[in-house]
This record gives C-alpha cells, structure tokens and sequence, in this order.
C-alpha cells in the first residue's frame, strides 16, 4: 500500500462518512437502480442512503467487519465483510438484536423495494452457502478517487487476512455490474456462476484460497 494511504477497520464514528461513500459510489450500480430508482433523484438518494445505513448498523449486530481507506483523514474507500466463523447462536441473537433496525427500514423503503430486496437476499450468495468463504457484501470507492487503486489495495487486504486464517476456503462476492467483472478478473476472482434477477444479471466470483 502506498504510503498516502491507511487502512483500518471502522467504529461506529464512521457511519455518516460511509453511508456518503457507498451512496455516491453506487448511484449508477445496476442492483441500486434497479431497487431504488423511480425517476426522482431525491427519492433515490433517500432510499439508497436508508439501506446503507441499515447495512452498516447490521455489521456490527453480525459481527461483520467494516475496513475503510482513508487520504489524509478523508475516507476514500471501504468495504462490508462477512466472516465464516461467526458462531450460529451469536448470528441468532444478533438478529433478534437488529430487529427494531429492520423495522425503522421497512418504513422508509416501499413495499416492492422491500420484495425485491427479500428476494435478492435469497439468491445472493446462494452458490456458497454449504462453503465457508469470507463474502464480501459491499466495497465503494468514492467516484473521484476511482482508478487510482484504492479498490485493489482493499481486495489484497482482504486476501491478507485471508491468507492467515485457516477456517476459510476464500472471498466470494456477487456483483449486479458487468463492468466490474473484467476488473475483479484482474484481482484473481474467476466467475462461478450467474443468475438472472428481474432486469439484472448476478455475477457469482470467488477466490480460492
């Protein structure tokens, strides 16, 4: 990593920088568009910025892990990692915990964003369930910054600590954007499968570690 850059995992201090970054840089993903848009800019924004929040909160429930990327104290990059070895009765009572969390979303999505969204959940990561992986379920770039290779020094963080655990097959990840597939093929993921959803295509990609 080049010496302008540090990376550390993100506290709770960090949501609004986040939500900011994730919003801006997904604004023309496909899965966003799809879930969010209706035309109006604000409404989008407002929707997109309710989910990313929800996500973000969710982590910490999950004991998921939040990594951010910063210039100069500016957060440039981050992402939403999903451990394999979480225990299942700290996911189940961590859900229970992130109920009122669930609740507050449902009420500022409509009822067909929450459908859409139940049913992305279902075949999301679906090809990996009975293998541990560490999943990644977001990384976000601020548009500005894009190119400059802040996106693949977080992916080969995440393959650092990979690469120190034993109890993890590798990183999977689904992305809704085909411009992205080229890209994570750079990185050493290969395409495992896809799967149609509604207007959009599911790319399955893995590392194996």
């Amino acid at each position: 990593m080049g010496s302008k850059y540090s990376i550390k995992r993100l506290d709770k201090r960090a949501k609004s920088s986040f939500v900011a970054l994730m919003v801006s840089s997904f604004e023309k993903d496909p899965l966003f568009v799809y879930l969010f848009d209706d035309g109006d800019q604000n409404r989008f924004q407002y929707r997109a910025r309710a989910f990313v929040s929800f996500l973000f909160d969710k982590s910490f429930f999950l004991f998921e892990e939040i990594w951010g990327i910063y210039d100069k104290g500016r957060l440039v990059g981050a992402y939403i990692i999903e451990l394999p070895n979480v225990k299942r009765t700290d996911k189940i009572i961590g859900g229970l915990l992130l109920l009122s969390g669930i609740v507050k979303l449902m009420t500022k999505l409509s009822l067909s964003t929450i459908a859409k969204l139940n049913k992305y959940m279902k075949v999301s990561r679906s090809h990996v369930k009975n293998r541990r992986f560490h999943y990644l379920i977001m990384i976000g770039v601020l548009p500005a910054e894009q190119g400059k290779g802040i996106g693949a020094m977080l992916i080969f963080h995440i393959l650092k600590q990979v690469n120190e655990e034993q109890n993890t097959n590798g990183i999977a990840l689904d992305t809704e954007n085909k411009n992205n597939v080229g890209y994570y093929y750079k990185l050493g993921f290969t395409l495992n499968s896809e799967h149609q959803f509604g207007d959009i295509t599911i790319h399955r990609m893995i590392i194996i570690t």
